[in-house]
């Protein structure tokens, strides 16, 4: 069952429980997925860009919680950390700390990296290892703070 398949049996479990916050978020991903779709002449998603579109649409719902905090509308911050949640369950499970640096020390001997200047390399290699398994700033941060032992 692909993303779009799992989204939709999800928008007729949150309309039967009447769930508005899941359904509003799954009506977001249903919406960003066919937008993806019909721009250009993609046809289908790969499960690559399924992820990398949902970590996205994560993403610019933290922000936007984020700055609603900052603005003290904590109402409208707490929408969107909820409408993440939702967007969330559908990511795989996000490595840990501690397992994200010990994926980072290995790419980083693999790859025979030894100082920030060579950053470059093991970032591809790793964006593509960790790819909807951490987020890329997270991963660059570890590379980061790896490389400069």
């Amino acid at each position: 069952m692909n993303l779009e398949e799992k989204i939709m049996e999800g928008i007729k479990q949150a309309m039967k429980s009447h769930d508005k916050v899941a359904l509003e978020s799954l009506r977001a991903i249903k919406s960003a997925i066919l937008l993806e779709k019909t721009s250009g002449a993609k046809g289908e998603l790969d499960q690559a860009a399924e992820m990398k579109l949902l970590q996205k649409l994560v993403k610019q719902r933290k922000e936007s919680a984020e700055i609603y905090t900052q603005q003290n509308r904590a109402d409208l911050a707490e929408a969107e950390l909820a409408q993440a949640a939702v967007i969330e369950a559908y990511l795989p499970k996000q490595l840990s700390a501690e397992e994200l640096e010990a994926e980072v020390a290995a790419i980083i001997a693999q790859t025979g990296a030894s100082s920030p200047a060579e950053m470059g390399k093991v970032m591809g290699v790793a964006s593509k290892a960790l790819a909807g398994k951490a987020d890329g700033r997270a991963i660059a941060d570890t590379v980061k703070r790896l490389l400069a032992r």
